[in-house]
């Protein structure tokens, strides 16, 4: 008898490894919070407890050097991730469709979803305070199982951050983000890419 393990789902870890970028996202991002007014208005109508540029800034690339840098780096990422998922990509390279800040209060989070119309999805963590909370990755075959017993793999896996953490998956694998516990915001940015 042979078992083989088919369609894997592939989960990217790495780091930024530059503190002082870090630490300018930090502030650019707190700076954000403080003055996209359309940013704030939308996070409040839409219960967001915290700030989100995700609905009101699609340039941040353009507008801040900072962002432009963050961008550079997470091509290379996805660019070694996508090799890594065996895409065909036909000579071309995915595409930053979307990116955007998060500042996320204490008690914040953000329920399961997915990011249709996207290949590649990640985060970047900015700020991790002690009990910020991690990503929560589901099963994608957690729909289809039915009547199956429980089995010995958790059907969610949790992937604790830490400032600088680069995260990303396929679009299409659910996830949230779990509670803030911390007593500071956590700060991460988000981003789509596209092919």
């Amino acid at each position: 008898m042979s078992t083989r393990s088919l369609f894997p789902t592939l989960f990217y870890e790495d780091t930024l490894a530059n503190d002082a970028l870090v630490a300018e996202l930090e502030e650019a991002c707190r700076d954000l919070a403080q003055e996209d007014r359309a940013g704030v208005r939308w996070s409040r109508e839409h219960g967001y407890r915290g700030y989100t540029s995700y609905a009101s800034l699609n340039d941040l690339p353009h507008r801040d050097p900072a962002f432009a840098d963050l961008k550079r780096q997470l091509d290379r990422h996805v660019a070694r991730f996508a090799e890594a998922c065996g895409f065909q990509l036909g000579g071309r390279r995915l595409k930053l469709d979307s990116l955007w800040v998060n500042v996320l209060k204490p008690g914040g989070a953000h329920s399961g979803h997915i990011h249709p119309h996207s290949v590649v999805s990640g985060t970047v963590y900015i700020a991790v305070p002690p009990g910020a909370g991690a990503l929560k990755l589901e099963d994608p075959r957690l729909p289809m199982l039915m009547a199956a017993p429980p089995r010995s793999e958790p059907s969610f896996v949790y992937a604790e951050p830490s400032p600088g953490s680069v995260f990303l998956w396929e679009s299409w694998l659910r996830h949230e983000v779990v509670a803030n516990a911390a007593k500071g915001e956590r700060i991460s940015i988000s981003f789509n890419y596209r092919w």
